[in-house]
């Protein structure tokens, strides 16, 4: 085993020299539009030939499929939607047609379609009501795996799809509400999950030959248990857990003799960790404080593989072709976009592919997040990012806004967010907590929110305003709260249940009532139904709580301005949540601004929208907070 020594961090009161100095630095102030003018790029993966790689793109203003050599040069559209967003899932093996997943317009309700090479498309999962998943390529390259919702709503079942017939067969009928983690090259074994809490979980394989169940997890188990991959000889079976630990480490199962032996552990929660397509490489990515380091090892020996130096970031994803000649990565910083490159491992050259950033910007201008530390209300750690805008000084105190992640469960990391880095650009300081019950800091904390949503993890919110103030640089009478989905509803929180905290808020698609939300949730959630429950509360047991927390029963004391955005194709928080918010804030005739998206989800992905969403909110921070 290789262990990696994490190096201990050292609370910090003032997070960087700029808090001690007097000196602001005039930067150039770039427009909404300019800021959306960099694209947005995904996946990565080889052609057959693996002279191309597959990428998904905004760059016309809505998400599509492209193809790049590895050469360089412009990327080259396979898909042309103008409506819904389209993501590249992967090139067929022995040719160039590709698989992608839409949905419609944000509704969750995914359809696995194929391009064939003459540009004709067709829908390959078209049962209308039916949710579809890719789930992986045949070892012998005649199919490919996928999950969908289709013989009934709330369960995913397996299948295989024939590539000559295109005609699908059930691999596995999920009758008990598992959750679908993985399946061996031989198809024998199925990894399967069944979710206890949101940090507590069963994990099993299913021998499709002997139709017995076996399992990995003990009984009655406490941790987390993670699927991430099996070895080629179908002899053993790798997952992450957090067994009689803090952090998830990876392990080696034995399915044969159910002998255990641990890979790899971290001072950090192991992300995820997975084989090269022949099993030369070992990969693993770490959640070290905020930011995935990737870790690449000879599998047989563990020696470390060297990664290329890149001069533009931090390497945050890759792909290996399956010559294993060839990887493709993503490289970036928080104040900088995340372009594609590729390394040839034989000749050990590194070419970049992409350049994202809208060359009007320049990066100078941006600022690059550093992670804090500050206690809070009962002396728990809280860790955060901090994004101190170049204007700020002792003599030129900057208003600030307080982010909140999604979740609950959610984590900010230090990646490039255009509409943060867009507010910072224009004066905001941004400070993003990790409230307790964040990813990536243990399970102990990850716990803390348990049954205690809106109460503990918000005074972490407020509390970052003691923090700000001790910078010396921040109008502490100008403090703000903004944050999405699980982050809307802190908004919320803090608006109702501490109407004095904060100047402003800003609600981005937040749920306002819980019970509601929970009662209402997308119908193939029902293997994480009961895990939510017993994080959140069940509706039918806890309504006098859910009730208590539900911001929505407490509209009468919001009494700061407020701004709602919302996307009317939302499966998860309904439009009604915000609605109903805005009618009742409204009521207490406080400034409500509200922002509905008629073809947007969980989430804004059209550019245009975008622009319009992050634009509004500017304008509103500009009127009731600077």
């Amino acid at each position: 085993m290789r262990k990696l020594i994490g190096i201990s961090l050292t609370l910090i009161t003032l997070a960087f020299i700029s808090c001690t100095t007097d000196q602001p630095k005039d930067v150039k102030q770039y427009t909404i539009e300019q800021f959306m003018n960099n694209t947005s790029i995904g996946g990565g993966s080889f052609s057959y030939d693996e002279t191309k790689v597959l990428l998904t793109s905004n760059q016309s203003g809505i998400y599509n499929a492209y193809s790049l050599s590895v050469d360089g040069g412009i990327p080259e559209p396979i898909t042309h939607s103008d409506t819904s967003s389209i993501f590249a899932i992967r090139f067929f093996p022995d040719d160039n047609r590709i698989l992608f997943r839409s949905d419609n317009n944000g509704n969750e309700v995914y359809h696995i379609f194929l391009r064939d090479v003459d540009g004709t498309v067709t829908d390959l999962t078209p049962e209308p009501e039916a949710r579809s998943s890719y789930f992986g390529w045949g070892r012998i390259d005649d199919s490919f795996y996928f999950s969908s919702n289709k013989r009934d709503e709330r369960f995913m079942d397996l299948y295989k799809m024939d590539i000559d017939t295109f005609e699908p067969s059930l691999l596995y009928e999920n009758v008990d509400g598992h959750s679908l983690a993985g399946l061996s090259a031989n198809e024998r074994f199925v990894a399967l999950s069944k979710s206890i809490s949101t940090s507590i979980n069963e994990l099993y394989l299913y021998d499709r030959q002997s139709k017995k169940m076996i399992r990995v997890s003990p009984e009655n188990p406490n941790s987390s248990y993670s699927a991430m991959d099996f070895s080629l000889d179908n002899k053993y079976f790798y997952y992450l857990t957090d067994e009689g630990a803090e952090f998830t480490y990876l392990m080696k199962y034995n399915i044969d003799t159910g002998e255990r032996e641990k890979i790899y552990e971290a001072g950090w929660n192991v992300a995820y960790g997975y084989f090269s397509y022949n099993e030369k490489y070992l990969v693993i990515g770490v959640n070290e404080d905020g930011r995935t380091k990737i870790y690449m090892f000879d599998a047989k020996t563990m020696a470390p593989v060297n990664f290329p130096d890149v001069v533009s970031g931090e390497i945050s994803s890759i792909r290996i072709s399956r010559s294993e000649n060839m990887m493709s990565f993503f490289a970036g910083t928080s104040k900088s976009t995340s372009d594609l490159y590729v390394y040839n491992f034989k000749t050990g050259k590194v070419k970049k592919l992409t350049s994202t950033l809208n060359p009007e910007i320049n990066t100078d201008d941006l600022v690059e997040g550093k992670v804090v530390r500050y206690k809070s209300f009962d002396g728990t750690e809280i860790p955060a990012i901090l994004y101190m805008p170049h204007q700020a000084s002792k003599s030129n105190r900057v208003p600030a806004l307080v982010w909140v992640h999604g979740g609950p469960g959610g984590q900010s990391t230090l990646y490039y967010r255009p509409m943060l880095q867009y507010l910072i650009n224009h004066g905001y300081a941004v400070i993003a907590v990790n409230n307790r019950g964040s990813s990536g800091y243990g399970k102990t904390f990850y716990r803390m929110d348990d049954r205690n949503h809106g109460e503990g993890d918000l005074m972490d919110c407020i509390y970052a305003k003691y923090y700000l103030a001790e910078t010396e640089l921040i109008d502490t009478s100008k403090v703000g709260i903004i944050g999405g989905s699980y982050g809307g509803f802190m908004v919320m929180a803090a608006l109702t249940t501490q109407p004095e905290a904060f100047a402003v808020g800003v609600n981005l698609f937040g749920v306002t009532n819980w019970l509601r939300t929970l009662q209402s949730i997308p119908p193939w959630w029902e293997s994480y139904r009961e895990a939510l429950y017993q994080e959140m509360g069940d509706p039918a047991n806890d309504s006098v709580r859910l009730y208590k927390i539900s911001p929505l029963f407490h509209a009468d004391k919001i009494a700061r301005p407020l701004m709602v955005l919302q996307g009317a194709q939302d499966p998860r928080v309904l439009q009604v949540e915000s609605d109903e918010i805005v009618e009742a804030a409204r009521a207490n005739g406080v400034p409500a601004e509200y922002v509905l998206f008629e073809d947007e989800g969980h989430g804004f992905v059209k550019k245009e929208n975008q622009i319009e969403a992050y634009g509004k909110v500017l304008g509103f921070l500009d009127k009731y907070l600077k």
